[in-house]
């Protein structure tokens, strides 16, 4: 039982793509692409909204910290992927993996209740249009974004050491290329029958919950579209929230089927591309989603690199 104890602290090996040598150095590539585009999208958004008082409006301070969001998660786990990905040694400590696992767990609990906040913002603000800058006052998204914040992190708190203390008689082997939940869960050697259900049981607060608000309020929101008569107004209202359905389809596609199914059931190829999708692709292009289909932030990065100015001239 003490080798048993001890073995555990001496860390993992992320065995990832090593199975297939070839695709690695490609993947390299493709995800320091990614990433590269993920600190250059989202540090663009987060200055634009700091930078463009036309941007001080509560759509863009919730789209700011889900910028920041991006960035810590990204920076939270591709690191450590690049450097397994470039060359034969995939180990990472134990206090590497804790820490990796614990934020992961994290900043994924905070976007999920994050969305839901920012879809009670286009709420407000389709349904509500002449009451929206009393209901969303600075005071209140502040305390929205905190409840989102302390949600992720202290479900984390929870799941994160639970996971780690499950025995698992000396197998260090992770099929996995980060330190994910389910995968430690599937090395364990003990019946996890008990963590499972606690996990599921906090998923539906940390993500089922959420993702029925956003539901309620899209559903309030097309009630209202098209109850509009215009088909300008239809068009504004429409611009004004497909932004966000689209990142919210993106995110909790791959979510709920990698934490809501059973760890019997996981298969781990289909876990690895799906968590590579929403590691390093959904961050990468929400800064583009919202930045295509958005006037505001397209007159901002036109203000902030200039070109508002010369073409006044």
């Amino acid at each position: 039982m003490e080798r048993v104890n001890v073995s555990s602290f001496e860390g993992f090996i992320l065995v990832g793509f090593s199975d297939r040598p070839h695709l690695e150095m490609i993947l390299f590539v493709v995800v320091l692409t990614f990433y590269l585009l993920t600190l250059l999208g989202n540090m663009t958004i987060i200055l634009l909204s700091a930078l463009d008082s036309r941007l001080h409006t509560p759509m863009y301070f919730f789209l700011a910290n889900l910028s920041f969001l991006d960035m810590c998660f990204t920076t939270g786990s591709i690191p450590q992927m690049l450097y397994n990905l470039w060359g034969p040694d995939k180990t990472i400590s134990y206090l590497g993996c804790a820490i990796q696992l614990y934020f992961v767990l994290a900043l994924g609990g905070v976007e999920c209740v994050l969305l839901a906040v920012m879809a009670y913002d286009r709420y407000a603000a389709v349904c509500k249009p002449l009451h929206y800058t009393i209901i969303m006052h600075p005071r209140l998204c502040g305390q929205l974004a905190s409840v989102a914040w302390l949600s992720g992190f202290g479900n984390s708190l929870i799941m994160a050491p639970q996971t780690l203390m499950l025995p698992r008689c000396g197998h260090r082997r992770v099929d996995h290329f980060l330190c994910e939940m389910p995968a430690l869960i599937g090395m364990a050697c003990v019946d996890t029958m008990t963590l499972e259900m606690l996990a599921f049981s906090l998923a539906i607060f940390i993500i089922l919950a959420p993702l029925i608000l956003i539901l309620i309020s899209y559903g309030y929101i097309a009630q209202a579209v098209f109850r509009i008569k215009s088909a300008a107004g239809r068009k504004k209202a429409f611009s004004t929230c497909s932004s966000h359905l689209i990142v919210v389809s993106l995110f909790y596609g791959t979510i709920i089927y990698m934490y809501l199914q059973p760890a019997n059931t996981y298969s781990q190829d289909q876990g690895k591309f799906l968590t590579l999708f929403y590691t390093i692709v959904t961050p990468s292009v929400n800064p583009l989603i919202y930045t295509l289909r958005n006037k505001d932030v397209k007159e901002a990065i036109k203000k902030v690199l200039g070109k508002g100015s010369m073409e006044g001239q």
